[in-house]
């Protein structure tokens, strides 16, 4: 018994000293996007309290595979995280049938870090000023719209084709490799609709640069809240989650449990609520067994959507 204690308290310890050294984040999306910002705004004050340097590598592609999978085949040590989000962590295993990664056994669930959702902004030569505009002017001229999405099977992509499905009109969809291309070709006018994350989108209404005719939340939000929802518009478009932070399956739970704790204190700290805030999201941290069941909850909510809309991807 006394060996067991003692071979116990050594394990402890030898965690203790986490983190000793620099740590890895892989944001899995484009630089600029609302997820790329919302995660460098929380590794600033997570470096802060860890005392280590935290570097952000963003590694987009493949609906958010390529850097999914740096995560997953990272050593379990604590030193490489990462964020996942919708597509990552549910759509992606609705619509890929060989998906290379498995969410339960490949990736260990750290916290949440924001509830997010999209935000359907359009062009300021368009000329609509509502959801129903948009839906007369698009009957009005079918197939010249585009919408164009941060890649094929994302949000974007998806609530777009439910939107397109809901309202019988026709747009057609312009996929990109991340939210950053796809919002700089919406911003010169290339695309006429985004339906983009809120940080950016609050960002470029607020400047004059697009116009946005809806949220996709559940309700309102407080940044903007004159600004309808998609169910209030007539179309329960609903395109929100959240923003996950995980690793590599097999983390020590001591391990664990401090990235979780250190985490929940980050996203609890006023300048970092504000911040989200400013930029339309909500900064809040669930324990690891709260995101296994809204995991599951998100799963089955946009496996129900994409078999609605038959969409598959090889």
């Amino acid at each position: 018994m006394r060996r067991l204690v003692l071979l116990l308290a050594w394990a402890i310890a030898a965690h203790a000293a986490y983190p000793e050294k620099p740590i890895r984040v892989v944001v899995p999306s484009a630089p600029g996007g609302s997820p790329d910002v919302l995660m460098r705004i929380l590794m600033q004050q997570l470096s802060q309290q860890m005392n280590v340097p935290i570097v952000v590598e963003n590694k987009p592609g493949a609906s958010f595979v390529l850097g999914t999978m740096d995560i997953v085949r990272a050593p379990a040590d604590g030193y490489t995280l990462g964020y996942g989000n919708i597509v990552s962590l549910a759509i992606n295993r609705s619509l890929m049938p060989s998906l290379p990664y498995d969410v339960e056994k490949d990736l260990t669930l750290i916290s949440n870090v924001t509830h997010v959702f999209n935000m359907l902004a359009v062009n300021n030569n368009l000329p609509v000023h509502s959801v129903a505009e948009l839906i007369d002017y698009a009957k009005r001229n079918p197939g010249k719209l585009t919408n164009g999405s941060s890649g094929n099977g994302t949000t974007g992509h998806l609530g777009g084709e439910l939107f397109k499905a809901m309202t019988g009109v026709d747009i057609v969809h312009v996929p990109y490799k991340g939210s950053g291309d796809a919002m700089k070709d919406h911003l010169s006018g290339a695309v006429q609709l985004f339906f983009d994350g809120p940080t950016t989108a609050i960002a470029n209404a607020k400047s004059g640069k697009v116009k946005l005719l809806a949220t996709a939340a559940e309700t309102r939000k407080a940044a903007l809240p004159d600004l309808p929802t998609m169910r209030e518009a007539g179309y329960d478009v609903g395109m929100w989650g959240y923003l996950w932070f995980w690793g590599p399956a097999g983390m020590n739970p001591v391990t664990l449990d401090t990235v979780y704790r250190h985490v929940a204190r980050a996203v609890a700290q006023p300048d970092v609520q504000e911040l989200f805030a400013n930029g339309g999201s909500e900064a809040m941290a669930l324990p690891p067994a709260e995101m296994a069941r809204a995991a599951r909850d998100l799963y089955e909510r946009w496996g129900a959507v994409i078999r609605m809309l038959d969409v598959r991807l090889d």
